[in-house]
Parts: C-alpha cells; structure tokens; sequence
C-alpha cells in the first residue's frame, strides 16, 4: 500500500495563511480533486477546519490529539497518524485501492514525509506570506518522476507545476 502525501506550496514552502490557501489557483483544485477521489485522504484537525466539509468520494479521516473532539459526520476520527493510516490503508483494501492520501497540514506533512512513498507537490512558482509551511525535505531522497508546467492565466495567477515525486531505493 503505497503512502502519498499531495500539498501545494510556494518556493518558500508557504502552504498556508490564516487557516486557508494564499492563492486561489482553480487548476490545483481541480487536480487535487483527480489525485484524490476514490482514496482515503488524511488530515489534521486544523485542515478539516479550513475546508470544513467532508470531500466526496473520499473516506475523511481526521486526527485529533483531543480526546473530546467528536468526528462531524462524514469523517472518521484518528488520535494520531499511525492510527489515521492503520484506518485508511484497511479501507483502501476493502476497496481494492493501493495507495492513501496525506492532505496536511503543516504538522502533519512534518509527521508523515519520513514515512511517505510519493509526493504530489504543486509548485506555486512565488514567494508568499504565510503562517505554515511544508517540512524541509532532503531531495536527495527523492526522484522526480512525472512533471507538468502551467503558465499564469486569467484564472490562476501563478506559474506553477504539478510535479511527481518518488521515494529513491536508496533512500
């Protein structure tokens, strides 16, 4: 069962601020939307603040470290990522899945990048304000293995990329 995490992020690895994305970027969402449907997705208690809603076609588990916190409906909870990925990766075999989706935030990409297989990074091409960020990854490890480059339009006000990254055997 192959762990993936999918994260847009600037050069200056900002992910968020305020609690929401620091760009509106249509043809991320629509590619996050692609990479995920029908996989279980992992998230952070305060990421499943921000969008604050269950994604379809998805099982939503979110952690929560707060052993009062309640799963709104349409969620499963999880007390800590080993926990999230245990419910995930059953349900992904049940559905004859081979791989889960970590979808943030800051906290819990830092948690899971040791533990990850595959990266699906869109890179925002600028620098951005913002109050979280992507963990310092060690490229060494990793090897590019797919890559599309999307010019700024009308709608989407960045250049960015979609970019693929696999887990060296070496690594």
């Amino acid at each position: 069962m192959r762990k993936a995490l999918i994260v847009a992020m600037s050069r200056n690895r900002v992910i968020g601020r305020d609690n929401k994305l620091p760009w509106y970027l249509p043809g991320d969402l629509r590619y996050f939307k692609q990479a995920t449907m029908g996989k279980p997705i992992i998230m952070g208690r305060k990421t499943w603040d921000s969008i604050g809603r269950p994604l379809p076609g998805r099982m939503n588990v979110v952690i929560s470290r707060n052993p009062a916190w309640e799963a709104p409906a349409g969620t499963v909870a999880a007390a800590s990522l080993d926990e999230a990925l245990v419910k995930a990766q059953a349900q992904a075999e049940l559905e004859g899945g081979d791989e889960v989706m970590i979808i943030g935030g800051g906290q819990i990409y830092a948690e899971a990048l040791p533990m990850v297989d595959r990266m699906y990074i869109t890179q925002v091409h600028a620098e951005v304000d913002g109050d979280a960020y992507f963990p310092e990854v060690n490229w060494d490890d990793w090897e590019e293995i797919g890559r599309e480059d999307f010019s700024a339009s009308d709608n989407n006000p960045y250049d960015y990329s979609f970019v693929v990254y696999q887990r060296s055997r070496s690594a």
